[in-house]
C-alpha cells in the first residue's frame, strides 16, 4: 500500500514540476525589463504638469494605441497626459515640420514631453536537443524510483526562437527652448506575440520607472 501511495505521489511530483517549469518559461518568455535609465544631475525635482506622449513610428495605427497607452499610464501618476495623435497631425510619408510642432507645444502648454522610439530588434534562433526529463536523480527504494522514471516525459528536438525589441524612451522639459533632456530609459520586450498586450506592459515599465527615478 505505501509503495502505492509513493509512487502515485512521485508521479504528481513529476507532473507539478514538469507544468511549473512550464508556467514560469512561458511567463518570462513575454516579459519586459528595464535594461538602463538615467536622470540629468541638474534636474531639481520639478513637477510637471501636461505631459506630451509620443510615439515614433511609421506604422499610424500603432503609434496611436502606444500612446493613449502611454498618456493613460502617466495620467495614473496624477499628471494631465495628452496623446501625441490628437494634436499632432503626423500622416505617413511626410516629412516634420519643427515650426509646427513648436507651435502645438506652446500653444497646447506642455511642460514636457515623453518620446519613445524602437531601437532595434534581435531574432536568436537555437537548437534545443530532445531529452528525458525526471527532477529527481534518486528515490529512497528502487521501485519507486522505477515507478516514477518508467513513464518519464520525453521532448524532442526542436528550434526554439526568441525575438527581443529594444525601446528608447526619453523624457524633455519644454521650458527652454529646444528642450532639455531629464531623463532617459531603454527597455527590452521578449517574444512579443501580441502587440496591444506588449504595449501595455511596456508603458507600465517604463512609467513605474520614471517614478522610481523621481521624475514623476
Amino acid at each position: 500500500m505505501s509503495f502505492k501511495i509513493e509512487v502515485h505521489l512521485n508521479r504528481k511530483i513529476v507532473s507539478f514540476m514538469i507544468v511549473f517549469l512550464f508556467v514560469v518559461t512561458f511567463v518570462f518568455s513575454k516579459s519586459s525589463k528595464v535594461v538602463m535609465s538615467w536622470k540629468s544631475p541638474t534636474y531639481e525635482g520639478k513637477k510637471f504638469h501636461r505631459v506630451l506622449a509620443m510615439g515614433m513610428s511609421n506604422k499610424t495605427g500603432i503609434r496611436a494605441d502606444f500612446e493613449d497607452a502611454l498618456a493613460a499610464q502617466l495620467a495614473a501618476t496624477g499628471v494631465q497626459a495628452i496623446p501625441a495623435n490628437t494634436i499632432l497631425l503626423r500622416p505617413e510619408s511626410t516629412t516634420l515640420d519643427m515650426n509646427y510642432l513648436r507651435m502645438q507645444v506652446r500653444d497646447n502648454h506642455l511642460d514636457a514631453v515623453v518620446v519613445s522610439r524602437l531601437i532595434k530588434v534581435d531574432t536568436t534562433v537555437t537548437y534545443i536537443p530532445g531529452a528525458a526529463y525526471a527532477p529527481f536523480p534518486y528515490y529512497n527504494t528502487f521501485y519507486g524510483y522505477y515507478g516514477v522514471v518508467y513513464p518519464v516525459v520525453y521532448s524532442p528536438d526542436y528550434l526554439r526562437t526568441e525575438k527581443k525589441v529594444r525601446i528608447e524612451t526619453n523624457f524633455y522639459a519644454t521650458s527652454s527652448p529646444d528642450g532639455d533632456l531629464v531623463w532617459t530609459g531603454v527597455t527590452d520586450t521578449f517574444d512579443p506575440s501580441n502587440v496591444h498586450k506588449a504595449i501595455n506592459g511596456l508603458v507600465k515599465l517604463v512609467v513605474k520607472q520614471m517614478q522610481s527615478d523621481g521624475v514623476l
